[in-house]
């Protein structure tokens, strides 16, 4: 992975940064080139989400049955996707998966449990450049039934499924595979890694510390101070600690950074492990049963080894700086306003696509009536960008 992947999170954020990669041709069937392709996008995609369980180490194993994976196969219709997103040329290039972190110690991964993290990871099938985008889980976003409050909470009433369908009809995107983990399997995967490099800021050492003393607690474990800050190697529990921190300069928006920036390190710790290595990893993470997903394994231990060919070129967080506000909305509390979802989703579709003048469906142009109808009810003196 790229070591230090481009972050574009101020302002203009969604500008174009892709890395040029001579296209590779292709002697497969059709029928090998639909299979390798998905198979190529969901073995980053474990990776990627840190579920290195779902690589090498399973192969042992043969069955999610015998893990502490849980699986589940949706049927097409189960999610929903706006009309014009299914006859988007330009995205058929491109697969989209959707990676949940919830805020969850006791198992409650399919439901009954807020998305603590919501990042769309975006593969470029033909060149294997990865972009990644953080949805800020108190964007004020239409849940995919009818009702408006912040985007995690989808999760928390109808799981991946509903979760999947919210980012699809606000963000006119195509995710029909997921990746969801808790916190102990996070904890497990860098832990067998080895821990992961992060930059730790002065500001972020006390929030840090503290995250680790209450979830020590709840996963019944030790914790180690960090005691200084600067570029250091952290443990799981340092590592998810510090994804979980909040409260600095930045509030939500730098928190979603962190959570890239370890994902990164730990993409960079597993390309940097042997094979022996991933499969004592699969093993140990897979005890945690901490790991919901629509993936499957078979597909994902076709290409094993073409992991390295992937590369994060570009991540941004959604809304854009440019089109976002933040307000307290009722009952919802403070929320993080799509000011535009218009033109939120044009920069969105620029971003990973390379989208030129994208035309967002009706369906997004209702939702972002509505949510100014609503910011209006709450804040009438709300200043809109131009």
């Amino acid at each position: 992975m790229a070591k230090n992947a481009n972050r574009f999170d101020q302002g203009d954020a969604l500008s174009k940064q892709t890395i040029a990669k001579e296209k590779k041709a292709n002697e497969n069937t059709k029928a090998n080139r639909k299979r390798n392709s998905r198979a190529k996008t969901i073995i980053f995609a474990a990776e990627l989400v840190v579920l290195l369980i779902l690589l090498g180490g399973l192969y042992l194993l043969r069955d999610f049955g015998d893990t502490g994976i849980v699986r589940v196969e949706f049927k097409p219709e189960d999610i929903q996707m706006n009309e014009p997103v299914k006859e988007n040329e330009i995205m058929k290039g491109y697969r989209n998966i959707a990676l949940f972190g919830v805020d969850s110690v006791s198992g409650a991964l399919t439901k009954n449990t807020r998305s603590d993290s919501i990042i769309i990871a975006s593969v470029n099938q033909d060149t294997g450049d990865v972009k990644l985008v953080s949805v800020y889980r108190d964007t004020y976003l239409n849940l995919g039934n009818g009702k408006y409050a912040k985007c995690n909470s989808a999760y928390m009433y109808g799981g991946a499924k509903q979760a999947m369908t919210m980012l699809n009809r606000n963000l006119d995107l195509d995710i029909t595979d997921f990746v969801t983990v808790g916190f102990e399997g996070l904890k497990a995967t860098i832990d067998a890694l080895g821990g992961v490099w992060v930059n730790v800021e002065k500001a972020e050492i006390v929030h840090l510390n503290n995250y680790q003393i209450t979830m020590a607690k709840d996963l019944e474990c030790d914790y180690k101070k960090v005691k200084e800050p600067g570029y250091q190697l952290l443990d799981g529990l340092q590592a998810v600690a510090y994804c979980r921190i909040r409260y600095t300069k930045g509030n939500d928006f730098k928190r979603a950074e962190r959570q890239r920036e370890v994902i990164n390190a730990i993409a960079q710790q597993a390309q940097q492990a042997d094979a022996q290595t991933l499969i004592d990893i699969a093993n140990k993470v897979s005890e945690s049963g901490a790991v919901y997903t629509s993936l499957e394994l078979t597909e994902i231990l076709e290409l094993l080894k073409s992991i390295s060919k992937y590369e994060i070129v570009g991540e941004t967080g959604f809304p854009a700086e440019k089109y976002r506000g933040t307000a307290k909305m009722g009952s919802d509390g403070d929320c993080v306003l799509p000011l535009d979802l218009e033109k939120n989703v044009i920069l969105l579709h620029n971003f990973l696509f390379e989208a030129q003048d994208y035309e967002v469906s009706d369906t997004v142009i209702d939702y972002s009536k509505e949510i100014r109808e609503d910011v209006a009810v709450y804040q009438p003196n709300m200043k809109y960008p131009n």
